[in-house]
Formats: C-alpha cells, structure tokens, sequence
C-alpha cells in the first residue's frame, strides 16, 4: 500500500463513523421523543412520568453532547494526522531535544499535556452543566480539579515507567519486540488489578467496612452459597461525587472486595441490594470476567503484532501526515501514537459484536441472580435504579443493538421475570 491509497483508507473509514454515530444517534433522539410522554406499560404502576421524562430528557441532553464531543474529537484527529499537527509536535521537540529516548518521551508527555487540556473543558461541561441540570452532579469545582491532578500524577508515576519500557522493547527486542511488549503489558494489567482496592481506588474514594450487622450477614450467607470469599465488604462514599449509585467487586485472587455505593445503600432494601450483589457475583462464578480478561488480552496481542509490521512501513506514517525516522531511534514514540490515534476509527464498525457478548453476559448473570437470590426482588432493584440514575426505557432498538453492554429494560426485566417465574 502507498501513502495515498492509505490516506484514502483512512478518510474513508472516518467518515463512514461519523455518519453512521449521527445516523444512529439520529434514531435514538427521535425514538426517545416518540415515546417520552408516557410511561412504557410495564413500568406505569412502579415509575411516574416525570422521572420517565427526566430520564428522556438526560438522555437526549447525554445524546447530543456526545455528538459534539465526537465530531469535535474528529476534528482533532484531522489536526493531528493529516493536517500536520503531530508532524509540528514531533519536530518541535525533536529540535529541543535532539534524537533518542528524550525524544520520544517528550513527545510522548507533550501529546498528552495537550489532549488532556483539549478534553478538560468537554469534561467539565459535562459534570456541571449536564450532570448538574439533572440532580447528579454533587462534585464541587475544587474537587474536579484536584481529581483531575491526582489523575494525571498517577498517571505520570505509572505510565512513564512503563513507556520507558515499551520504548526501549520496541528499540532492542528485535522484529518480535510486541511479543515481549505483550508479556509487559498483561503482566502489567494483572499488577493493576491487584494494586487498585487498596492503594489506587483509595486516593479518590474512603472505603469504610459495612457496618450493617443483618446486610453484612445477608451478604455473607448469599457468598457461602455461591463459593464466592471475598478480603472484605466496603461502602465506597460515591455521593460526594455524584447521585448515580452501583455496586461491584474488585481487586483479583485473594485480594478481591465487594464495593457499594453509599447511593446504592440508602436506596435499595437489605434483599434488593443482595439480589444486585448476586448478578454482579454471576459474572465472577460464570466465567464472564476471565473470559473477558482472555479476551482482551487475545486482542492486545493482536494489535500489538499489527503494530510491529505497521511501525516499519512508510505509508503509514506519511498517509497520516507524519515523516517517519525509520532509519534511527526516535520513531517508536510516533508508532505508538499514530496507531493509538487511529485505531477506534477502524475497529468501530466492530463494536455491535461486542456489545452483544456483553449483553449475553448480562442475561447470564440476572438468571444466576435469579436462582441465587430472588429474581423478583432484582427485578424491583432494577427499576429503581434506572429511576434514580434516569436511565432511558424507550432506547432505539439498533442504538441499543450497536453500543448497549446492558439489555434495553423491557428485555432485561421480561426475562428476569420469565427466569424467576
């Protein structure tokens, strides 16, 4: 393939996701409308209409946002790619630093000071003006910006270390340099899912120990009946920051927590709360996180061995606007980011087919909820928690098809109730 022809490709490939996003986002916004005033049959006696009309109102709000963030992101990309604007990056710090290892992590550091700044007003906008107008948002300015710069000092702590080791793989490893690479990374992974419970949730959240004597013990005899030991049971204090409520487990082998949402607690009854913790307890007792972590791991292989034949050829490079140094150090840190950049515009069309394992998943776990707990007690947990998270119950069928990890709920409670029945 020559420069052209790729340039071709990948314009190609971007437009047909931009109109196939709004194309879809299209549908969703009028579905929502069509059905916003009033209250699906099913869910008339348990939700009033005001909180199905908030709920609609979110969702478009949520809708349309994403829209701008995504053709706004797109016209980033164009920046970066065809329009030079990585190529001018590269350079600036390439006459600043000179070629090498100082290079690429300059570059590295460089594009993403600038991506995050670029993201930060869109995410603050989204918190407190979006979240806001809707009654979730209990995050105050002060606690945004010092999230924002625990964020991204824990990410300079974790992630220059390991690029630093990717880098010099990539440099001295040899044509199978992303075999290596790929070891690193899944042990890497695997490291992360030990450490997060206690030592990085923890810088964002407090985590208190379940003090409810009869929940805690209603929790414990639903873990004896499943197989399932857990290091502790964990209120996370979630309502400082926002409304939304959940439940999950964390951490991997011995090290593993179940967490809930101070939200979640003050909501739900001592069963509903068992019954959400029994479909979160399915996922683990069925397979679906380590086929998951399988999957993903498979994936990154894969990618990671596309990028070490990509990171060689010159089209790839100059097809997205960049000068390549195939012939020196100094061309990985490139590799890396153009590939990064690019990649979600060629594998979007895929995601339908993920989120229909997911949703496989999801119907797995209710039905083991369902036989562990008390499927109608789920069932009620359920709606009201798409009433307080204002989660829309009129989605587009194909939107919902082509990103939804979750049932739409019509589907999700007609089958937990076939299931419990």
């Amino acid at each position: 393939m020559d420069s052209l022809g790729f340039s071709i490709l990948f314009v190609s490939f971007l437009l047909l996701t931009l109109v196939l996003r709004f194309w879809l986002a299209g549908r969703h916004l009028r579905h929502i409308a069509a059905h916003r005033a009033a209250v699906p049959g099913e869910f008339a006696a348990t939700i009033p209409l005001a909180a199905h009309q908030k709920a609609a109102d979110y969702t478009a709000a949520k809708t349309r946002f994403g829209l701008f963030t995504v053709f706004f992101n797109y016209v980033v990309l164009v920046g970066f790619t065809l329009l030079g604007g990585l190529q001018a990056l590269s350079a600036e710090v390439l006459s600043r630093t000179g070629p090498g290892m100082a290079y690429q992590l300059v570059l590295l550091v460089a594009f993403s000071v600038i991506t995050g700044l670029i993201d930060l007003p869109l995410e603050y906008y989204r918190q407190f003006k979006i979240e806001q107008d809707f009654g979730f948002n209990k995050m105050t300015p002060a606690l945004f910006i010092k999230d924002t710069l625990k964020g991204t000092l824990l990410s300079a702590v974790i992630g220059l270390p390991l690029v630093w080791v990717v880098l010099s793989l990539m440099d001295r490893a040899g044509h199978l340099w992303w075999l290596w690479t790929w070891v690193v990374w899944s042990g890497f992974q695997l490291l992360l899912m030990v450490l997060y419970p206690t030592v990085i949730a923890p810088l964002f959240n407090k985590f208190s120990p379940l003090e409810d004597a009869s929940l805690k013990a209603r929790i414990e005899g639903l873990m004896a009946r499943v197989g399932f030991a857990a290091k502790g049971l964990f209120v996370m204090d979630g309502s400082k920051r926002s409304a939304h409520g959940n439940a999950y487990f964390s951490g991997f082998g011995a090290n593993k927590r179940i967490v809930f949402f101070d939200t979640l607690i003050a909501r739900l009854a001592p069963q509903e709360i068992e019954a959400v913790l029994a479909h979160e307890l399915g996922h683990f007792k069925l397979r679906h996180i380590l086929k998951r972590m399988v999957f993903m791991f498979a994936l990154s292989l894969a990618f990671l061995a596309l990028l070490g034949y990509l990171k060689d050829q010159a089209w790839f490079y100059t097809g997205l606007g960049v000068a390549p140094i195939l012939n020196g150090q100094g061309n990985d840190a490139l590799a890396l980011l153009l590939f990064m950049l690019v990649l979600p515009v060629f594998t979007f069309v895929l995601k339908p087919l993920n989120a229909l394992s997911l949703r496989k998943h999801e119907f797995e776990a209710d039905a083991f909820a369902a036989k562990h707990s008390n499927g109608q007690d789920l069932v009620t947990a359920l709606v009201k928690m798409y009433e307080d998270n204002a989660s829309t119950l009129t989605p587009d069928p194909l939107h919902s098809a082509f990103y939804d990890s979750h049932p739409p709920a019509a589907v999700r409670i007609a089958h937990l109730k076939q299931a419990a029945a």
